[in-house]
């Protein structure tokens, strides 16, 4: 399984329906409303990066609010 933290961006007053949005996607572990340069922190699981890209772009990046994501995936050393 691939992990990855993905930081989220959203228009001023969205984090909270963003997060609760994100939660139901399937893949996503954990979606967190934060301080700071970002709004939400999520991480979420798939198969292969490739799966995890496609979650990111497919449905992520398609909720309302949302005007910037950064995906970080886990690595193991």
């Amino acid at each position: 399984m691939t992990e990855a933290y993905i930081l989220i961006q959203t228009v001023a007053g969205k984090a909270p329906a963003v997060t609760e949005a994100i939660s139901a996607i399937p893949g996503v572990v954990r979606a967190k409303s934060v301080t700071g340069p970002y709004d939400v922190i999520v991480r979420a699981e798939g198969p292969t990066v490739d799966d995890l890209g496609r979650l990111v772009v497919a449905q992520i990046q398609q909720v309302e609010g949302i005007y910037r994501t950064l995906t970080c995936p886990v690595v193991e050393l």
